[in-house]
C-alpha cells in the first residue's frame, strides 16, 4: 500500500470518528463501525485492516476501538500464472 493511500484511509477514518464524538462512546464507537462496515469497500476495509496491523497508525481512538466491530473482509487469493 503507498503511503497516499495509507494517509488518505486514516484521513477518511479519523474524519468519520470526528463526526461521531459528539456522541456517547458506546455510540459513537458502533457508529464508527457501522460507518465503515456499511461506505467503505472490501478493499478499503482491508487496507485498513494492514494499517491497523501495524501499530502506530495515526488512527483516531474512536477507530482504534472500533476495529473490533468492523468486518474484516477475506484475504485477497494470489493469482497464479499458468
Amino acid at each position: 500500500m503507498s503511503h497516499d493511500t495509507h494517509s488518505k484511509l486514516v484521513y477518511m477514518a479519523n474524519q468519520i470518528a470526528t463526526f461521531f464524538t459528539s456522541q456517547p462512546a458506546s455510540e459513537a464507537v458502533e457508529g464508527v463501525a457501522a460507518h465503515i462496515n456499511k461506505f467503505w469497500e472490501p478493499r478499503m476495509r482491508r487496507q485498513l485492516f494492514e494499517i491497523l496491523e501495524t501499530g502506530d497508525s495515526g488512527l483516531h481512538p474512536l477507530v482504534l476501538d472500533a476495529a473490533r466491530m468492523i468486518k474484516k473482509p477475506e484475504p485477497v487469493a494470489a493469482v497464479t500464472q499458468p
